[in-house]
């Protein structure tokens, strides 16, 4: 069972990175899958997530209209567009995949997470 990230980087504020994570050895179309990241010092937050058949996303709102997630389940991908980057969006991203329910409540990003990626470094400098 694999997510492999890639994408990050270091780019000027601004810019745009896109990345991508792509899932293997599981049904990936059976889970959620989205991104989040932690920066130094603060606490692991879930950024952007795709449900896993009909589209449904999840942003968090410092990223709402700047980030886009997409899923070609075909393929076992999921891609995060992240343009107009800033100095705050500087950390580790994370690709995760999970379950869409927790305790009989519907997720779109998951509670529980069953598989991580390892981080990919994103950095917003000048």
């Amino acid at each position: 069972v694999q997510l492999q990230a890639s994408g990050g980087g270091l780019v000027q504020p601004g810019g745009s990175l896109r990345l991508s994570c792509a899932a293997s050895g599981f049904t990936s179309d059976h889970y959620n899958i989205g991104w989040f990241r932690q920066a130094p010092g603060k606490e692991r937050e879930a950024v952007s997530c795709i449900s896993s058949s009909d589209g449904v996303t999840f942003y968090v709102d410092s990223v709402k209209g700047r980030f886009s997630i997409s899923r070609d389940n075909a393929k076992n991908t999921v891609t995060l567009q992240m343009n107009s980057l800033k100095y705050e969006d500087t950390a580790v991203y994370y690709c995760v995949a999970g379950r869409a329910y927790y305790r009989g409540s519907y997720y779109t990003c998951p509670q529980v997470v069953d598989y991580w990626g390892k981080g990919t470094q994103v950095t917003v400098s000048s």
